[in-house]
């Protein structure tokens, strides 16, 4: 079968569904690929490129057996298509009932690219999280292209400069590339979502995760958020009003099944600092700010900047179409499974079946539900034991631990007694270091265990000296508590020279 790749024919698209890469594994399932000229010009892949990766150029994509394609087709490229070929392509089916309609009548297989279940196995063909991704990282870019400072702090002979402050809404795959993007740039980042189980990941960021609980959501089933209540809107109003005062840059992602919730008020705009920047990346849904104007960015009455682009992702069309391509290769080796070239559409599998929305004259969309969980269900505890049997279990263990305790002092005190004037000096000494270095290494803060160990390994070191000099002692019992104090020294020092090695080679960039 041969699978076609257009240029793409929405105004200033610059992305390609297929790069020479990806072409070459296309190409290693058995697939004829034809690559439209020009089709990937915008991106920077040339012919020569495709054509070495086994491509074919040439102008009769839309008469191949599959078309993969970015964007949703045009009326005219429709009719293009022959009756009975597969289309894969971003075709938003809940908002295109007239596209729908079209691919149906003309006898289309539809795959919708940004229909792909929320499933862990379909993750690998999920282009929404791609260009998600891409644009939560491209979104920081923008930023700072309009933010007129720095983002991470600077300390000069001529004075310092604090580092930028991002508040990011929304902690989605967009959220947390933007996230790390400005994280990485040095920024303080701040983020906030109405899903409490992302705190974690936002945290594991290296941002801090602004607790708002009441305005928060149960744990989602599906992962996606929900709609607020009123009682959560006015709390989490309150809550972005503080935090967007404070930011140089709020970046917000916050989409509810393609709908852009307004999360950030006039007013709220109003009492940000001048020079200050919103990027809304789902001005394609409206925008989260009450004044963004999608595909433009303005500049509020009190100087703050807005931008309402719906083009990032295709601003970096290299890697971008290089990942959107690889997700439909993806797609390709599940419809593949023998390798042989041939399509084979499985209705039975929840995955191929959600995101087909045409097929053999029938409309198909929507797909029946595909269930799943973002959390675990949690399994009902077992009955632990009540009050009173827990007060009188610890009754028992402190009556157990004072009779411990008082054998163990008759047995010091009789020992005492019949030791030599010398054991009693060296057994206070003991004591006293056993108390001392407790005390001294639980108080110690985590990031200073390093630094100790070197001393301890010292430490050992004078043990194991001390040791090696009593083994030819003559009593039996001195040689054997040498023997004993030696090898145990031995294997705290070379342990933790082995420990402190192993440590500095995961900071060095040839290891």
């Amino acid at each position: 079968m041969r699978i076609g790749i257009p240029t793409e024919s929405r105004a200033g698209e610059r992305l390609v569904a297929a790069t020479p890469r990806t072409v070459s594994q296309l190409v290693g399932l058995g697939y004829e690929v034809v690559v439209q000229s020009g089709a990937g010009d915008a991106a920077t892949f040339d012919a020569a490129a495709y054509e070495a990766a086994g491509a074919q150029i040439a102008d009769d994509v839309w008469a191949c057996d599959v078309v993969a394609k970015v964007n949703p087709p045009t009326s005219a490229e429709v009719e293009a298509l022959r009756p009975g070929a597969t289309l894969v392509a971003m075709l938003a089916p809940g908002a295109t009932p007239g596209l729908v309609e079209e691919l149906r009548a003309r006898g289309v297989t539809a795959l919708a690219l940004d229909a792909v279940p929320r499933v862990s196995r379909a993750q690998a063909l999920d282009v929404l999280s791609t260009l998600s991704n891409v644009a939560g990282y491209r979104a920081v870019v923008e930023a700072a292209q309009a933010y007129g400072g720095m983002f991470t702090g600077q300390v000069t002979a001529a004075g310092k400069t604090p580092p930028a402050r991002v508040f990011v809404i929304g902690a989605g795959v967009a959220g947390l590339a933007a996230i790390g993007a400005a994280g990485a740039m040095g920024a303080r980042v701040r983020a906030f979502d109405v899903r409490p189980e992302v705190g974690e990941q936002i945290e594991s960021m290296g941002a801090t995760f602004v607790q708002a609980a009441a305005a928060q959501q149960a744990v989602s089933a599906d992962g996606y958020a929900s709609a607020l209540t009123p009682e959560q809107e006015e709390l989490t109003a309150r809550m972005y009003a503080a935090e967007t005062a404070d930011a140089d840059i709020v970046i917000t992602t916050a989409l509810v099944r393609g709908h852009a919730p307004t999360t950030i008020s006039a007013a709220m705009v109003a009492g940000m600092r001048a020079g200050s920047v919103i990027v809304d990346l789902a001005a394609s849904g409206g925008g989260n700010c009450e004044l963004t104007v999608p595909g433009r960015t303005v500049v509020s009455e009190n100087g703050v900047t807005i931008v309402g682009d719906t083009d990032l992702t295709s601003r970096m069309p290299q890697h971008t179409s290089q990942l959107f391509g690889t997700n439909i290769v993806h797609l390709l080796q599940l419809l593949t499974p023998a390798k042989d070239g041939s399509l084979v559409l499985d209705l039975d599998d929840p995955v191929q079946r959600g995101m087909t929305v045409t097929h053999e004259g029938e409309v198909l969309w929507p797909p029946p539900p595909v269930p799943v969980s973002a959390a675990p269900a949690v399994a009902p505890a077992p009955a632990g034991p009540t009050p009173q049997e827990i007060a009188a279990e610890a009754a028992r263990r402190g009556q157990r631990r004072s009779v411990a305790l008082a054998l163990v002092a008759v047995l010091v005190m009789l020992g005492i007694s019949f030791a030599p004037a010398a054991f009693l000096g060296h057994f206070t000494v003991f004591v006293l270091a056993v108390v001392v270095g407790y005390y001294v290494i639980s108080n110690v803060s985590h990031a200073l265990h390093t630094p100790l160990m070197a001393q301890t390994n010292a430490i050992s070191g004078i043990i194991l000296v001390g040791a090696l000099l009593q083994i030819g002692d003559d009593s039996a019992l001195v040689t054997t508590l040498a023997v004993v104090a030696a090898s145990v020294a031995s294997i705290n020092v070379f342990g933790g020279f082995l420990v402190a090695n192993r440590m500095i080679r995961m900071f060095r960039k040839d290891a």
